[in-house]
């Protein structure tokens, strides 16, 4: 698969790529490279007979728990609006094969993060990045496009003395300001506190390196403790209302407590949530959904120091020699076969220019309103997710002239968004993905599962699908957010197999500005 970035400057705002007014988009989509890229980019398993049932609910108040609906199946959403009690952690409990077992467990290995020697390392102790340096081995040689560059990262504690153990989380890239390029590095970490990063030069001209510490391993292991015994940490909250009354009480995908609570558990995906439940209002009383904030005190005061603003968060690691090396172009005879001898090739392409090129595939760039609506004609687009694919919608809507938005009545960022251009019949929307999501307010009717909007699009060679869904699960254990694309995966299967060619597009995740 390809991952593309969007926008050179700022690799953390999405918006920022957008602004420079290009669309890129890929015209030669087929059935077979799509469905290899969603395999590839959700990476989670397929079609289960059973993904929501809770083990500690009590069956006499809750109903509905082995629900295996298809999308015909109607039924009253008023089902998942029974009251029951004790603790609800529903990503716990799922049922899963013997294949999709192996294939979480295997998730999960492959991202495992190595952790410190010791539960509690003391701050002089952990990683420093101003005291730990970086060196281009091979500094004196001569490069031309296409070589491989070494560097060699040495890092150290605030005492100055060496990380005798790895686990630390860096940043590495190449760049070439003027020119507007860069690329990324893959970093090998060799768990005694040596990293290596591999450069592949792409362009001619001087080629500056640059690592940046996102977080020092010793943090690293407080946020894992955090995510898995602090799923609640960020809470949401639902307004009930009935006539005059009205009361506002917490949810969340976990509960913990013996208060009763209101089980709104998805009826077609199993997807789980719930809230406690209001004094003295019906669960189907329930009318919004808002970000409620975020738990506090959870770090003691040790923990705190791993996580400083201009110390160890986001800090750049400086060369202790020389930091850029000069880059020769090939010659012709060189140039033909650079970067497209394998698909899973890394990195998967580059900027240059302020484009994003890609090594093993060819992109079309629109850089005009002009050739994006002559793209556009005649088109459905369905856009699901988050902040970060909104951001499509407003950028289309702003630099298409035609494309008009009409007011739905909607909460601004919130949606849902619509746009129509009926000169050239292309009609665009935007829907948010189902909870948790860290929106203001949304009225409860909106809240929609993007499984349960695939399903009910037709699909076909005039519908176009975009998604992304990553920002708000990563205070989540990952077995809620494996859950949430084994069900989307499903959902894709389902679609392509009944309208094979419908185009569908995965925007991955980006890193996050902190």
């Amino acid at each position: 698969m390809t991952t593309v970035p969007v926008g050179y400057g700022n690799h953390g705002s999405m918006l920022h790529g957008w602004e420079r007014h290009e669309w890129t988009m890929w015209p030669n989509f087929c059935r077979f490279h799509i469905f290899c890229m969603i395999l590839a980019i959700l990476a989670v398993v397929v079609l289960i007979h059973n993904v929501h049932q809770l083990e500690h609910l009590d069956h006499s108040t809750v109903s509905g728990l082995n629900w295996i609906t298809e999308p015909g199946d109607q039924q009253s959403s008023s089902r998942t609006t029974k009251i029951a009690s004790k603790n609800y952690c529903g990503y716990e409990h799922q049922i899963l094969s013997k294949r999709e077992r192996a294939e979480e467990e295997s998730l999960l290995a492959a991202i495992q993060w190595p952790k410190p020697p010791e539960d509690r390392i003391p701050f002089v102790r952990s990683t420093d990045p101003a005291h730990s340096d970086f060196v281009i081995l091979n500094h004196q040689a001569r490069f031309k496009v296409g070589d491989q560059l070494e560097v060699l990262v040495r890092m150290k504690d605030f005492q100055g003395k060496p990380k005798k153990y790895g686990g630390d989380y860096l940043q590495a890239r190449i760049h070439s300001p003027m020119l507007k390029a860069g690329a990324t590095g893959r970093v090998v970490d060799y768990q005694n506190g040596f990293y290596k990063v591999f450069f592949i030069l792409l362009w001619p001209g001087e080629v500056k390196v640059s690592v940046s510490l996102v977080h020092p391993s010793e943090g690293i292991q407080v946020l894992q403790r955090l995510r898995e015994e602090k799923p609640d940490r960020v809470y949401f909250k639902s307004l009930f209302r009935s006539g005059r009354n009205s009361e506002t009480t917490v949810c969340n995908v976990c509960l913990p407590g013996d208060l009763p609570v209101c089980n709104f558990t998805d009826l077609y995906t199993g997807e789980p949530w719930f809230c406690y439940k209001p004094r003295k209002l019906p669960c189907a009383s329930r009318i919004s959904h808002a970000k409620g904030g975020y738990q506090k005190g959870l770090l003691t005061a040790a923990e705190n120091l791993f996580f400083q603003n201009d110390v160890n968060i986001k800090m750049p690691v400086f060369s202790s020699g020389p930091d850029s090396v000069t880059v020769k172009p090939l010659r012709f005879t060189e140039s033909g076969n650079l970067g497209r001898q394998v698909p899973n090739v890394f990195p998967s392409g580059y900027y240059y220019e302020d484009q994003w090129r890609p090594r093993t595939q060819w992109i079309h760039h629109f850089n005009n309103s002009v050739d994006v609506t002559k793209c556009l004609q005649g088109k459905v687009i369905y856009l699901f997710g988050d902040s970060t694919i909104r951001q499509w919608f407003e950028y289309l809507t702003a630099f298409v002239p035609d494309l008009v938005e009409f007011n739905l009545g909607s909460p601004k960022n919130v949606g849902p968004f619509m746009s129509v251009d009926l000169k050239h019949s292309v009609l665009l929307k935007f829907r948010c993905h189902g909870p948790p999501i860290r929106f203001t307010t949304v009225f409860t009717s909106e809240l929609r599962y993007i499984a349960n909007e695939l399903n009910g699009i037709v699909g076909g060679r005039n519908t176009v699908i975009a998604m992304t869904i990553w920002s708000h699960f990563s205070t989540f254990p990952l077995e809620v957010y494996i859950r949430r694309l084994r069900n989307i995966r499903r959902s894709i299967v389902r679609l392509l197999d009944r309208s094979p060619k419908t185009v569908v597009v995965i925007r991955t995740a980006n890193v996050q500005e902190l």
